[in-house]
């Protein structure tokens, strides 16, 4: 075992909810939420109420009658976020961004210059707060499973260094809850099981949690559950999936409301790809049901895809398939579609015009080579005019959506290309 904890996470305080208090000083200490609809951040002073990211605006309300809700200063959040992840690289080169107001940072090659770990992070919390006035929180730990929980229990605008001595005394008294993987539903069957606090679940029998998690889920959180965990800080990792997801509030489980969330989600993934020159082979939808239980469906293409309307045709084929699987939802609160085995963007090999049902999806098909032709013709004039210049009519005309596209493109994270 390393005899010093030298990884840092940094994690901004209610980032979004925050820059809104700092932008706007009438704001500070009051319960505010960004978004609209739906609920895409709270101040702590909202969570206190029970309000949360994810939750519909006529809920939030009513638990918080007092709300006051602000669209976003998108500018801003970019802004401020790239600004506080900057300061962490004016102490090490060994920092790994995993969102916008997160990272990991190893500094156990720059003591020699700026002092313990301890004192590094307490320097980036000061400067974070003087020069942005932003609160952040930091954990301090051995790896980077335990930096995370640590930033979370000092939050908020707290620091918490964690002795490699009294780590699993730390870690065991903690709910499973904030382990990284660990979701509302995983939690659940743990807590089905009495399985309530992460050493409950390290004395657990590995066949046990085979049986309830799954052979994967239940050795890796077994091995977190003693810290096992070797991951390094890799700085400018290469995405191995991109996606996006939307938050619905609770919907029915309809054509109507699931194809325009799919095409928007389908246009945002697709634009990133064809931006970066890459085109992927495996497509994944995530749908989340009213009760908060989510499933996953995805395929495998003979050729990898970088066109929106193919892949918002083949997100929806698989979300009709898992609403088939459980015919008995009727409420959905949550879509993600994403992509993965990701290469460079091949050039595309016309094919002959067999008339084959599947044509309009094979690239190199007229009708395939035409949809990608148009999505970057498309791609042009938004480069040169902006995003709300062109889009696909189902979702330019959809102007009732309470979340702004400027928000979602800010705050879509690539699926599957942290390792949370």
């Amino acid at each position: 075992m390393e005899s010093q904890a030298t990884i840092l996470h940094a994690d901004l305080d209610a980032f979004y909810a925050s820059v809104e208090q700092l932008l706007n000083p009438d704001l500070h200490g009051k319960a505010i939420a960004v978004g609209g609809g739906v609920v895409l951040a709270a101040s702590y002073e909202a969570k206190k109420f029970g309000v949360h990211g994810g939750m519909s605006g006529r809920k939030a309300r009513k638990l918080c009658p007092q709300l006051v809700f602000v669209r976003g200063s998108f500018s801003e959040y970019q802004r401020l976020g790239d600004a506080a992840i900057a300061i962490l690289g004016d102490y090490t080169p060994l920092v790994e961004r995993i969102s916008i107001d997160e990272a990991f940072a190893d500094v156990a090659g720059c003591t020699h210059l700026f002092g313990s770990p301890q004192e590094i992070a307490a320097t980036i919390r000061r400067r974070v707060r003087e020069e942005l006035g932003l609160p952040i929180s930091v954990g301090v730990a051995r790896t980077k499973h335990l930096a995370k929980i640590a930033s979370q229990v000092a939050k908020p605008d707290g620091l918490v260094v964690v002795d490699p001595a009294t780590e699993l005394d730390f870690l065991h008294d903690l709910p499973v809850g904030v382990m990284w993987g660990v979701g509302p539903v995983t939690e659940a069957k743990l807590k089905d099981r009495g399985i309530l606090t992460i050493g409950q679940l390290a004395t657990t029998p590995g066949h046990s949690l085979t049986r309830l998690l799954g052979p994967a889920a239940g050795e890796k959180l077994a091995a977190l559950a003693w810290n096992r965990d070797a991951r390094e800080i890799r700085p400018q990792r290469r995405s191995r999936s991109a996606g996006a997801q939307s938050a619905l509030g609770r919907k029915p489980a309809v054509a109507g409301v699931i194809t325009p969330v799919l095409l928007h989600l389908a246009d945002r993934v697709a634009s990133r790809l064809r931006a970066k020159s890459l085109a992927g082979r495996t497509v994944t939808v995530r749908v989340r049901f009213g009760d908060m239980r989510a499933v996953t469906r995805s395929t495998t293409l003979d050729a990898p895809i970088s066109a929106t309307s193919m892949l918002a045709e083949i997100a929806g084929e698989l979300v009709r398939a898992a609403l088939a699987d459980h015919s008995n939802e009727r409420v959905i609160t949550l879509l993600a579609v994403s992509v993965s085995h990701l290469g460079n963007q091949p050039a595309i090999q016309l094919e002959l015009p067999l008339g084959l049902p599947d044509e309009k999806r094979r690239p190199g098909a007229r009708q395939g080579a035409a949809r990608w032709s148009a999505d970057r013709a498309m791609d042009a004039v938004r480069e040169r005019f902006g995003r709300d210049a062109v889009g696909y009519a189902a979702t330019q005309l959809d102007r009732a959506r309470s979340v702004p596209d400027a928000f979602r493109e800010l705050a879509e994270k690539d699926l599957g290309n942290s390792e949370r």
